[in-house]
């Protein structure tokens, strides 16, 4: 019989726990939650300091009844949920339904489940801290008084189903407001001019600069053309050859937001999954001849503090396996966040020298990918600068001057393991190595290539850059941002199309109702403000239920007023040309989860339903009906056959129209690092492949 009850949120962390714990320890799982407000009824009493009415989450019973008993049988309970707000929050609930003393040091807390940080934790148990968890019923009563009182006015005015969130609303508001941007964007046009010339049989391709070492814009044709007669054919003359060094640093170890953008950009993850994947690595996983084990530190944290004892592990490692050089003379320390909770580590791994290839086999590919990202990030941000030779060549001819820039590593660095990758990734031509010029060397004059360019407006939000600017704006906390894209893809306010967001008209209509009549909810730097009040509340210096007033009865005139003035809202469905298989009316087009597709508007009376394909001119090699383009559930776009689920062929690249000289399949079009060829859909039988016209200019959204 053990002695000691441990109670944590799932499984996995549990398996894990009782490893390092031994037999006197049992360690079971509360599967998250066990109490929230009710979904029935507003649950806060608003005339009584706003007092949360919780009641059991249904279906915990068994759970709860299961804990029950065996911390009845328990010496000593240890509640040792996740070290943040929900962990907090989870413990004290628990701690009220085991009818546990409120004043016994039962709180065991760990950043990661190693053995040392396992033992620790419970040689130092503490009480649940109140003001942590005052933070934690302060949001979800924030959340809840928008939630159940804002959206059924919605419901009224617009359109039943709809909800309206403190954190979403906002979210969706970026959205809408960069596609007014957009909209409203006026390009403006401007050229280059670029000249090649050979030098010692390479080429020096040198771009316009400007008049007399005075930057000068080439804003039209007129302009060029000017430059173009002044020039001529002209040779160039090297006036100045500039060397420098420049040294790099490596990026700080992953907090949740950078983690979820990385991923994004490198792993092409959505947040929800890059969180989801994290967990398990963070829980613990089956390693042979570790047993159950944690990979990483907890995941949800913005802090980039990493602990004495993994820094020195790091710098051995770097020691032993890149050489002296690459190690720092100090520790790397990285500068915080003002606002960020430095109890929490960075993400790293715990132990560096579990390095991802040596347990790959045992880990799942998206777990593997995820790992050997976060431990690169980690081992670079411990390493030393990489320093790179830039040069600058500036020519001249009949006083208009060029300049070429360029650079090449003369140490590597952290680079020799990670770069950082960005949202909209240019060709950079400072990456390129240019030819040993000298000054007053002339340079003859291959070719000239004038361009015209139109400025372009600011790009739609990726999934990695909202994550960005949500953080950037103070909008949410790290533990609330994949939550809430998912919420807003989910209620059909923004779609995702080449993994960028746009706004729905639904979406867009929400927005502008919630921007005339609850400007202060709606408001960026409100909504951040009040992100800096619940910080203070779990740091004891503010009261949750002033707080809670202050917001209430700001919110209770705006709803008001809304009541009264709004008239309702009637969103029409645009109508298709394709008619209801089942009725003959006209189909008209829904936005759902993920995107759009046909509905027959005689719903609910008829509820067909039809997905939204084009075809694309090819046919399918199976059973020769036409291939179309549809979109999975992710919203990633495939082709399929006509025929489904007759016929189940499928292609995941785009068909070009043609077929495979060698065996009729569809020829299609393949991406890589920016360079289209249209390769066989058969390619594993006979693999070839022919470069399109059309190359390098296709950035990947």
């Amino acid at each position: 019989m053990a002695d000691y009850l441990v109670i944590v949120e799932s499984p996995a962390k549990a398996k894990t726990i009782g490893k390092y714990l031994g037999k006197r320890y049992a360690v079971k799982a509360s599967m998250g939650h066990v109490r929230d407000l009710p979904k029935s009824q507003l649950g806060v009493d608003v005339e009584h300091d706003y007092q949360p009415k919780y009641i059991t989450i249904r279906g915990k019973g068994d759970v709860i009844k299961s804990l029950r008993s065996a911390s009845k049988k328990a010496k000593k309970v240890y509640l040792a949920a996740d070290p943040d707000r929900e962990g907090e929050a989870i413990a004290w609930h628990l701690q009220h339904i085991l009818d546990l003393n409120p004043d016994d040091s039962c709180r065991v807390v760990f950043h990661e489940i190693t053995k040392d940080a396992i033992k620790n934790a419970f040689k130092n148990p503490r009480k649940i801290n109140m003001d942590v968890v005052n933070a934690q019923q302060t949001r979800r009563i924030l959340d809840r008084l928008v939630g159940y009182r804002l959206s059924p006015l919605l419901w009224r005015k617009v359109r039943k189903g709809l909800s309206a969130g403190r954190v979403q609303s906002v979210a969706v508001r970026l959205i809408v407001d960069r596609e007014n941007e957009i909209r409203k964007f006026q390009p403006e046009e401007y050229w280059t001019v670029d000249v090649t010339s050979l030098v010692d049989g390479k080429k020096l391709t040198s771009r316009f600069y400007g008049y007399d070492e005075q930057k000068t814009p080439l804003p039209n044709e007129e302009a060029v053309n000017e430059l173009l007669a002044r020039i001529g054919n002209d040779a160039l003359t090297v006036r100045k050859v500039k060397k420098s060094e420049r040294r790099r640093n490596p990026a700080a170890p992953f907090i949740t937001s950078s983690l979820q953008q990385e991923a994004a950009r490198k792993l092409g993850f959505r947040a929800y999954k890059t969180m989801a994947v994290a967990q398990q690595l963070y829980e613990g996983l089956d390693i042979p001849g570790e047993g159950t084990v944690g990979l990483i530190t907890y995941m949800r944290t913005d802090s980039t503090r990493i602990a004495q004892s993994a820094q020195e592990e790091a710098r051995d490692y770097i020691r032993r396996e890149f050489g002296a050089e690459y190690v720092p003379s100090q520790p790397r320390q990285y500068s915080k966040n003002e606002d960020a909770q430095d109890a929490h580590e960075g993400i790293r791994p715990t132990s560096t020298l579990r390095h991802p290839d040596l347990i790959k086999d045992h880990l799942s590919k998206d777990q593997y990918r995820l790992y050997k990202l976060i431990w690169e990030r980690f081992v670079a941000s411990q390493m030393s600068s990489a320093v790179l030779d830039t040069t600058s060549v500036d020519s001249e001819v009949n006083g208009a001057w060029f300049r070429a820039t360029g650079s090449v590593i003369k140490f590597p660095g952290f680079m020799a393991v990670y770069i950082e990758g960005n949202d909209d990734q240019d060709d950079d031509d400072k990456s390129r190595l240019l030819p040993p010029v000298s000054e007053g060397q002339v340079l003859k004059t291959q070719k000239v290539t004038p361009e015209q360019h139109f400025t372009q407006p600011p790009p739609r939000y990726s999934e990695s850059s909202l994550v960005k600017a949500m953080e950037e704006l103070g909008i949410g906390r790290p533990s609330t941002y994949a939550p809430t894209i998912d919420t807003i893809l989910k209620r059909g306010y923004v779609v995702l199309e080449q993994k960028r967001f746009v706004p729905t008209e639904l979406g867009e209509i929400v927005v502008e109702l919630l921007v005339e009549n609850f400007k202060q909810l709606i408001d960026v730097d409100f909504t951040a403000n009040l992100e800096g009040e619940l910080d203070a509340v779990e740091d004891g210096e503010a009261d949750w239920v002033k707080l809670l007033d202050e917001f209430y009865h700001a919110f209770e005139k705006d709803l008001e007023h809304a009541e009264s003035s709004l008239e309702h809202v009637e969103i029409k469905d645009e109508e298709s040309d394709v008619p209801c298989d089942k009725c003959g009316r006209m189909m008209v087009y829904k936005n759902g989860r993920y995107g759009k597709f046909l509905a027959c508007p005689g719903f609910p009376e008829c509820r067909n339903t039809k997905p939204i394909t084009k075809e694309v001119g090819v046919n399918c090699p199976k059973c020769d009906k036409p291939l179309v383009e549809r979109r999975g559930k992710r919203r990633k776009v495939f082709y399929g056959c006509s025929g489904y689920p007759e016929c189940d062929y499928v292609l995941w690249q785009k068909p070009t129209g043609q077929l495979c000289p060698i065996c009729s399949h569809p020829l299609v079009e393949k991406q890589s690092r920016g360079k289209v060829t249209i390769v066989c859909s058969n390619e594993k039988a006979h693999p070839h492949a022919a470069p399109l016209e059309e190359e390098g200019k296709r950035k990947s959204s």
